[in-house]
């Protein structure tokens, strides 16, 4: 389906690759309801494009449920976003791993639940769920984001397939570390040599090639990174023993402590 005329629904609006998403739904003519928890950065963003505004704090079921309401109607939902949830899971505590899951897989889920039934009765629309590589592969230091990024990854290349020939789509994007922006610049830690990283506007870019094309995964990484992430799905183990010989492994740890602080 074509963006121009549609109405998009952004999550995660203010977040570094939320605000890229925004600027290119914008350029494609798609008029877009933006959310993110802070109603004032909100405010200040919709007005480089003319879009309306709806804050909620996704770790909330009702409040996901009165974003749904706002958006009634919506064409596409784009979900951009994301909690970090680095470090040892046996820090958190059961408060905090509720949050987390809930903002990273529970809410992007519902969303999908409470928006879908009218896009399925229109026969067109689409559902896209930008998650990580961190979903595609395991690293150390991250037991509880990977597994909302596999289980997001997981519930959008299902519900694909159950909405097969509806007329509404669904992608999942995983970008791999953003340059200014994301998981590495958020915290200050250094990214793994051999992670080189994409720009915000990539990932805005395999947006609107998910929602234009109807792709199933677009994977926006560096060609190399690409192949060592199809070996890492295959083999585990032989993933776990690059990261580590690599230096990756002492990467992912730095980043762990870096939120340990933020939680």
């Amino acid at each position: 389906m074509l963006l121009a005329g549609s109405t998009v629904l952004l999550t995660g609006a203010t977040g570094g690759i939320g605000r890229a998403v925004a600027a290119e739904l914008a350029s494609c003519g798609a008029s877009l309801l933006l959310s993110g928890p802070d109603e004032a950065e909100l405010a200040v963003l919709a007005g480089d494009f003319t879009a309306r505004i709806h804050a909620a704090d996704l770790a909330d079921p009702a409040q996901v449920g009165r974003l749904a309401q706002a958006a009634a109607g919506v064409d596409v939902l784009v979900t951009c976003s994301g909690l970090p949830a680095f470090g040892d899971l046996l820090e958190y505590t059961p408060e905090q791993l509720d949050r987390s899951l809930a903002v990273n897989l529970r809410a992007p889920a519902l969303l999908a639940r409470l928006l879908a039934p009218a896009m399925l009765a229109a026969g067109r629309g689409h559902l896209v769920f930008v998650g990580s590589i961190s979903g595609k592969a395991a690293h150390p230091g991250a037991s509880l984001y990977n597994a909302a990024k596999f289980g997001l990854r997981g519930f959008a290349l299902g519900l694909r397939q159950d909405l097969h020939g509806s007329g509404v789509g669904v992608s999942v994007v995983q970008p791999a570390a953003v340059a200014d922006a994301g998981m590495f610049a958020a915290s200050g830690a250094t990214a793994p040599a051999l992670l080189r990283t994409v720009s915000p506007a990539r990932v805005a870019a395999a947006v609107v090639r998910a929602v234009e094309r109807d792709r199933a995964e677009l994977t926006v990484a560096p060609i190399e990174l690409r192949l060592l992430l199809a070996v890492a799905g295959q083999f585990p183990g032989f993933a776990e023993r690059v990261q580590r010989r690599t230096g990756a492994a002492q990467s992912f740890q730095q980043l762990a402590e870096a939120h340990r602080a933020t939680r």
